[in-house]
């Protein structure tokens, strides 16, 4: 059974990272911009890290410009962004797709093991189903991730057990989190 730790990705200075160096920890894994609407989540993804880190919890940071072109500027722009915008401390991974033929193989698994179902209810977000699905129908059946700030929550053995679309309120990802680590 494949798990988080089976996969490797590079960090934001191109290091190969093996994700097992994260086993036995909580992993919220989110894929990022800095220029989206949904941007001002770095404040409490923050604040989460701030709070549980020492409990075993680790944030995940992808940057991905695959979403109205909302992540532009190279690794360092990007991280220099979040640490001065948003004092950021937890780690930021290369600028990858999410999506198509080059989606960074942990992504597609990540969707596969807990696939969209929707934005929710209400106005809003009927709008960004509307403009995701135009967004990402160039990516045909490989359009995994509907929108920046997709989050997914990882147990302590490297198993998917939740998916957090941007319109969730980060109050209910602190919950689950927090009860993720109480387990």
């Amino acid at each position: 059974m494949t798990t988080v730790y089976d996969f490797t990705v590079k960090d934001r200075l191109n290091n190969e990272v093996n994700l097992g160096g994260y086993e036995g920890k909580v992993l919220l894994i989110v894929n990022t911009a800095t220029g989206c609407g949904f941007t001002p989540h770095y404040d409490p993804l923050e604040e989460m890290y701030k709070d549980f880190r020492d409990q075993g919890f680790e944030i995940l940071d992808f940057p991905c410009n695959q979403f109205a072109d909302q992540a532009p500027g190279d690794a360092e722009e990007i991280h220099q962004f979040c640490t001065l915008k948003f004092g950021t401390e937890f780690p930021q991974f290369a600028k990858i797709d999410v999506n198509g033929e080059d989606a960074l193989p942990l992504f597609a698994w990540l969707a596969t093991e807990k696939p969209f179902a929707g934005f929710g209810k209400g106005l809003k977000n009927a709008a960004l189903n509307k403009f995701a699905d135009r967004n990402n129908k160039k990516f045909g059946d490989k359009a995994y991730i509907k929108w920046n700030f997709t989050k997914f929550l990882i147990d302590r053995k490297g198993n998917v057990i939740a998916r957090f679309e941007p319109t969730t309120d980060m109050k209910d990802v602190r919950a689950a989190v927090a009860a993720e680590l109480e387990k």
